[in-house]
């Protein structure tokens, strides 16, 4: 659910927020708990609605992660053809690839031409073709 205001935050990495059962500390200090339906994960700005008439809203955490870019987008399709490939998690924007921070994945975008930096930052990749979240 993405719509009206929380109550707590709770700052979740991508592999966190990509499991259907979890618990973490909201910015308050209290405990929060999800259970999802198998398949459903969490995204930036969902609410949780909590048995106690709470509201809890995602945030997506900054974590280090592997930038890609260059100034030729044939480049970053071609990079996002081969990260695809191998089944990578990918955050596709209009200028750069964005993947959980990975050597053998680094020197491979590299080799393709693609300039790759360790940032920290928020990591939302692409939901997929088969994806029916909301």
């Amino acid at each position: 659910m993405k719509v009206g205001s929380s109550d707590l935050d709770i700052y979740l990495p991508f592999d966190q927020r990509n499991r259907s059962r979890g618990k973490a500390t909201a910015d308050d200090g209290q405990i929060v708990a999800w259970f999802l339906n198998r398949g459903e994960t969490l995204r930036q700005d969902d609410l949780l609605a909590a048995d106690n008439g709470m509201y809890v809203r995602v945030v997506a955490a900054d974590e280090p992660v592997s930038r890609a870019t260059s100034g030729d987008n044939m480049l970053l399709t071609r990079a996002a053809y081969h990260l695809g490939n191998r089944h990578v998690q990918v955050q596709i924007n209009t200028d750069s690839l964005i993947y959980q921070a990975d050597h053998v994945l680094d020197e491979m975008v590299k080799g393709l031409g693609l300039k790759v930096e360790r940032v920290c930052t928020a990591f939302q990749p692409d939901d997929g073709a088969y994806s029916s979240h909301e």
